[in-house]
């Protein structure tokens, strides 16, 4: 490891910039914050947007079921469904039979945002100056890490 350090050789803990996790956590907020200014003529935050991603990848799934594929609490998810609902891009359902049980589908304009979603994906890549060689190495190099840690 490098010997990037902060303060004097001296002090004792940790190095601020050599540490994984601060990389990642300091890098998450700046790469959120891009993306912000990406979404806000859409009315949606990051975190609804990960939201459509999931959905993208596969709609008609429970709140426990989008949450874990996109790893958020139902908790944490059922404001922003009802959030996206309001704006139109998504419709809760209960399932028939199991009215404990709301079934997330994708409205027509939630599917046509795909398109969209595409395009500011591509700004947001384009913003961190990364290649798409490089961007599927961090993705690899992330998705080790969450199935190292037990994600």
């Amino acid at each position: 490891m490098s010997s990037t350090s902060l303060s004097n050789p001296g002090t004792p803990g940790p190095k601020l910039a050599e540490q994984v996790c601060y990389a990642l956590y300091s890098t998450s907020g700046i790469v959120t914050q891009a993306y912000a200014q990406l979404l806000k003529p859409h009315q949606l935050t990051y975190s609804q947007f990960v939201v459509l991603m999931g959905l993208w990848q596969g709609e008609g799934v429970s709140v426990t079921e989008l949450g874990a594929n996109i790893g958020l609490s139902k908790a944490t998810l059922t404001p922003m469904l009802r959030s996206l609902e309001n704006h139109g891009y998504l419709q809760r359902k209960r399932v028939p039979g199991n009215e404990r049980t709301m079934a997330i589908t994708l409205s027509r304009q939630g599917r046509e945002f795909a398109i969209q979603a595409e395009n500011i994906a591509q700004q947001a890549l384009c913003a961190t100056g990364l290649s798409s060689a490089e961007a599927s190495q961090l993705i690899a190099l992330c998705n080790k890490i969450k199935s190292k840690l037990g994600k």
